[in-house]
Order: structure tokens, then sequence, then C-alpha cells
């Protein structure tokens, strides 16, 4: 079943402040922190793409959509494997944790599309998959680029290493999914006052 919570300013920074004092923890220590978090939006199963940028270059971007792991375990994972296993950049040093930003993706719903009519630029992401051949784009990657519907189907059928006429044959699957985008840039880390402040208004609605 599709993650359906919606996640406010709080869990957003919350789901940040993971991804970072994960990365953080696994670059100095090798392991990824110990612990739960209590809020049930986190500990839904969810699918999770984590973005690290330095500026505004990419720095690593890795992602799962499987949905067999609660999101903050998810981002957790995804995390270490965009700071550490993105094939296309050197692991991430420690002394550069501070120049980076971090977002964080979290799927939606996935529906199997046959039109470019079916997409909307900005809305949805596209997935697509052909035998042993899978290539995703999340929805912001189209919106920022400046595609078409027309030309994000050739560019994820691209990612996939397939033509990018591809999508309209009856052996290609493709689907467009939702996703909550949120970065630091918008939700950047809280100081220790805004932390105690927030930790007592959530005891007291408990």
């Amino acid at each position: 079943m599709a993650y359906d919570f919606v996640l406010g300013p709080d869990e957003k920074r919350e789901v940040l402040r993971i991804a970072r004092a994960t990365v953080s923890e696994f670059l100095c220590a090798g392991r990824i922190p110990p612990g739960r978090p209590h809020r049930r939006s986190l500990l839904a199963n969810a699918g999770a793409f984590v973005t690290l940028r330095c500026g505004e270059e990419l720095r690593g971007c890795i992602g799962t959509q499987a949905e067999d792991a609660p999101l903050y375990r998810a981002v957790q994972e995804m995390a270490v494997a965009a700071a550490t296993r993105d094939p296309r950049f050197p692991p991430l040093q420690l002394e550069e944790i501070d120049g980076i930003t971090i977002e964080v993706s979290v799927l939606g719903d996935r529906v199997v599309v046959r039109d470019s009519r079916e997409i909307e630029i900005g809305v949805h992401g596209l997935a697509v998959s052909c035998r042993n051949q899978r290539g995703l784009l999340l929805p912001q990657v189209a919106s920022e680029s400046g595609w078409t519907a027309a030309e994000f189907l050739g560019r994820v059928c691209g990612k996939a290493g397939l033509p990018a006429e591809a999508w309209r044959a009856s052996d290609v699957t493709v689907e467009r999914f939702t996703a909550q985008v949120f970065a630091e840039t918008e939700y950047p880390p809280l100081d220790p006052q805004e932390i105690l402040a927030q930790v007592m208004r959530e005891n007291a609605a408990r």
C-alpha cells in the first residue's frame, strides 16, 4: 500500500535531521545511529530518495521504490548510499558535510501510464521497466530541466538504457508517481531552544 501520510513542517524537519545525523555518524563511525522516532508517519513503510547537493551541484542521489521499511529507516539507508555509493561521485568526506544540503523525496502512489497527457510536470515522477532494465526520475528533475511530458518520457527511458521512444512498446511499463519533496533550504535544522520548544509541544499533545 502506498505511503499516505501528508508530512507537516515538524515531520519534514525531523526526517531531514535524521538524514543529516545518519550521514554524519556513518562518516565518523561507520554505522547508522540506533533508535527510532515516535511519530506514526515516520514508522509507516515508504519508498524514499535522498539527494545531496553542494551549492547548485548534485553530489549524490540514491533511493528506493520498495515500501518494505519504515520511512525513517529508508531515509537512513538511502542517505548513507547517496553519500558513499553513488557511482557518479567519489564518497563524501566528513569535511564536506557542512557544505552539503540534503533533500528528501518520499514517494507516493504509482499509476501505469501510456500517454504523455497523463503526466503533469512538477507533480509526477516517472519509473520505467523492461525486463532487467529500469530507470527512475523524480518529479523535480523534469521541472528543474524544463522538459515537456514527452521529453520526460524519453529521458526516463534513456535512464534505463532504452531508446527514447521505448515507452510506447507493449513490453515496457511506465509508471507515474507522486512525491513529497522537501529540503534543508526550506526546513533548516532547529537551534537548541527551538528543539526544546518542539519537544514540549509534542509532550503536551500526548
